[in-house]
């Protein structure tokens, strides 16, 4: 189990260093002059190439990303091309409320996706399965945007049960954090489970025709013993491998939840640097975001370990 936790640590590694290199070129790439921008309309030619001196950008293209990983390496990720303050600070600012929303939308979608496709399956064919499907359909095809307007209408403005949108830190009071957290996490999360409900009753259907299955049912194990232990404990790693895909979407919905309900959040800081051309905040959000989903990845690939026993011993 070591070499093989191990093997995808050393494994991230390289992933990382690509990510690195993509976001560098992109951003080096991307039409604009961040002198230019910086150094202001009115400025002339003389006062921008002084300005692209000071900022590194007559640098060579190599010395420019050797300095770029060094910043990486030691949190030291530059200053906004506007606010001039510190992109580790600003970014440092917008994680919590970003966390927060990933986190807590991930959870509802895990604990009612994975028992609504078990229950689905195990009901195939039921009004339950009917309506489980519909209902996980209904969330591949809405975008966020007009779910997340939907649901401020009918919970917000029509009936004032949630907030529309904004946000309170953890520090200041916890139960208005989970109060505001609510709606955006239903959304995010409603949205995120379709796959995972998806998955998880196709490869339950799969499972539950296996001899293994029959055979524990002859034995006269109850249902849920049958379910759980023989059947989606070996339904498991497809489920897993869906959740890791499914991280993706989870990080391009937070963008535009975050925007439709105010929040300030990783998300509203990347459309903001994108609107503004603030080079250098774009470059960095894009690298965390990056990171925190190699690092969910390789986190779903360890479960596999606890999971399914025979990676363990193959290892």
């Amino acid at each position: 189990m070591q070499r093989y936790i191990l093997k995808r640590l050393l494994a991230a590694i390289p992933t990382m260093a690509i990510v690195g290199v993509v976001v560098f070129s992109i951003i080096h790439l991307a039409p604009g002059d961040p002198a230019a921008i910086m150094a202001g309309e009115d400025a002339d030619y003389e006062q921008v190439e002084a300005m692209r001196e000071s900022m590194g950008l007559l640098d060579p293209i190599p010395v420019q990303f050797w300095r770029f990983v060094k910043g990486v390496a030691t949190g030291d990720l530059g200053e906004s091309i506007f606010s001039g303050h510190s992109v580790s600070s600003l970014i440092l600012d917008r994680v919590e409320p970003t966390l927060s929303l990933a986190v807590l939308s991930l959870s509802i979608s895990i604990l009612v996706s994975i028992p609504a496709g078990v229950l689905a399956a195990w009901k195939m064919n039921s009004i339950f399965d009917r309506v489980v499907m519909i209902l996980a359909l209904t969330g591949y095809a809405v975008p966020y945007f007009a779910l997340g307007y939907v649901v401020i209408f009918l919970l917000a403005v029509q009936v004032e049960w949630f907030p529309a949108g904004g946000y309170i830190y953890l520090g200041e009071d916890f139960w208005q954090y989970l109060y505001h957290l609510l709606l955006p996490s239903f959304v995010l999360g409603f949205a995120g489970s379709a796959l995972i409900t998806r998955m998880t009753r196709a490869t339950m259907l799969e499972v539950l025709k296996e001899d293994y299955v029959r055979t524990a049912r002859s034995k006269g194990l109850g249902e849920t013993v049958v379910l759980l232990r023989h059947a989606f404990r070996n339904a498991a790693n497809p489920v897993l491998t869906v959740i890791g895909f499914s991280i993706a979407g989870f990080i391009s919905g937070v963008v535009i939840t975050e925007t439709v309900f105010a929040i300030p959040g990783m998300g509203r800081l990347i459309t903001e640097s994108i609107a503004q051309r603030d080079f250098q905040i774009i470059q960095s959000t894009i690298l965390v975001v990056a990171l925190i989903y190699v690092l969910v990845n390789l986190t779903i690939d360890i479960l596999y370990v606890f999971v399914d026993p025979r990676i363990r011993y193959d290892n």
